[in-house]
């Protein structure tokens, strides 16, 4: 399997294995158990991996809030911040190319009389594909906004936000700043300190790390208050009830560390094969169109994700290629979305049109892929798209 879908997950990187382990084994105590030793090592162990977490995002540790991972942490989010018994702003913001879990709690906020304006983004035909209009977001927020969502960058098309820009226009109406970063964290520096992020969200298994875990860093520029979802316990300060993992806390630290400490390396080998593989396709596939920003430029000012690349073909369908070439592993939208029969909504809200965005196919590069892997993608494609032909498929 040559596996090139690293925005739905990536593997977890052995380093990660060997320092989890320990905790999954010998070192099984509960974290709140500060009545014997297994129990306050593991205590420390998961203030240890937080406090590194917190270094890696210019944070605190006493602002990270550990969670299932970023479905979890974009709830609490946006419905903590909505729902907080103080907050009387109404007005809520997010774009259209937001992931289903920041898209869905803001319409059943909605549902129940908040304000919602959901952006549209630039079109296709834009050199800033994708990017939300500036002046329309400073148009568009008030003083009644309690809470702007912005993904930093795009899990379809790989898009880049402006978050510098995004946070002095959303803190000059006094709104507060969620950033969904699931797909920057671990590929681009992150700094929630020089960007000014009140909210922002991760999932470990983005980033060589574990399964099940993710995270909330909350900002400590402003005040943030958030209603937690789930009560108990009262683990977290309140904010996130429930027995902590420690395994999973350390594996993600441990994924962090290495991310910010490969991040250049990485981005410059994958860009390279993202570029060579884009180039082998326009020469096997005369009449394919690259979907999102052009791929063109530097490594983090780019406008684009360096190990990101969405197409369309001009005559088959994206699942009918999936489903011929099997031995490659790739997708044609979010994998949260992977059983919606509905054409991707990132790609229609960038212009497409329904047919072109069933024709498309998502290629996410990683740490562990390499120029043989490239090579033998596109001779699946290529394989594939002949044998549907030869079939009438």
């Amino acid at each position: 399997m040559i596996y090139l879908d690293h925005h739905a997950t990536t593997p977890i990187d052995p380093c990660v294995v060997d320092a989890m382990l320990p905790w999954l084994q010998t070192q099984f105590g509960n974290p709140h158990s500060h009545t014997h030793a297994l129990g306050r090592d593991a205590a420390d162990a998961c203030d240890s991996a937080l406090a590194k977490i917190a270094i890696q995002l210019s944070s605190q540790p006493e602002s990270i809030v550990v969670t299932s991972g970023a479905t979890e942490s974009n709830n609490l989010a946006i419905e903590g911040v909505a729902r907080h018994p103080r907050q009387r702003r109404r007005h809520l913001i997010t774009v259209a190319t937001e992931h289903p879990s920041v898209l869905d709690p803001i319409a059943r906020l909605g549902d129940e009389g908040f304000r919602v304006t959901v952006l549209p983004v630039r079109l296709q035909s834009d050199p800033d594909c994708g990017q939300v209009d500036l002046d329309l977001l400073r148009r568009t927020v008030d003083d009644d906004t309690a809470l702007v969502s912005i993904m930093w960058a795009n899990n379809e098309i790989g898009t880049i936000q402006p978050m510098a820009e995004i946070s002095k226009i959303v803190h000059d109406a006094g709104a507060l700043l969620h950033c969904d970063a699931t797909q920057a964290v671990g590929r681009l520096p992150i700094n929630l300190k020089e960007f000014d992020i009140d909210l922002l969200t991760a999932s470990a298994h983005k980033f060589y790390g574990p399964k099940g875990i993710g995270l909330l860093a909350i900002g400590n520029q402003r005040r943030v208050r958030i209603r937690p979802l789930f009560v108990g316990g009262g683990q977290q300060h309140g904010l996130r009830s429930g027995t902590m993992n420690p395994a999973g806390v350390i594996g993600m630290a441990e994924a962090i560390e290495r991310c910010q400490a490969t991040m250049v390396a990485d981005a410059a080998r994958q860009q390279l094969l993202r570029e060579r593989l884009w180039t082998k396709i326009q020469d096997a596939f005369s009449d394919v169109q690259i979907n999102g920003p052009e791929t063109a430029g530097g490594l983090f000012p780019e406008a684009r994700l360096y190990n990101n690349l969405n197409f369309s073909f001009a005559d088959v369908e994206g699942e009918t290629m999936m489903a011929a070439a099997s031995g490659l592993a790739v997708s044609s939208g979010s994998a949260c979305s992977s059983t919606d029969p509905r054409p991707s909504h990132v790609l229609m809200a960038i212009g497409l049109s329904e047919s072109r965005a069933r024709r498309s196919l998502r290629f996410g590069l990683g740490r562990f892929t390499t120029d043989a892997d490239i090579q033998d993608a596109v001779q699946l494609l290529i394989a594939a798209r002949q044998r549907i032909f030869r079939t009438g498929g």
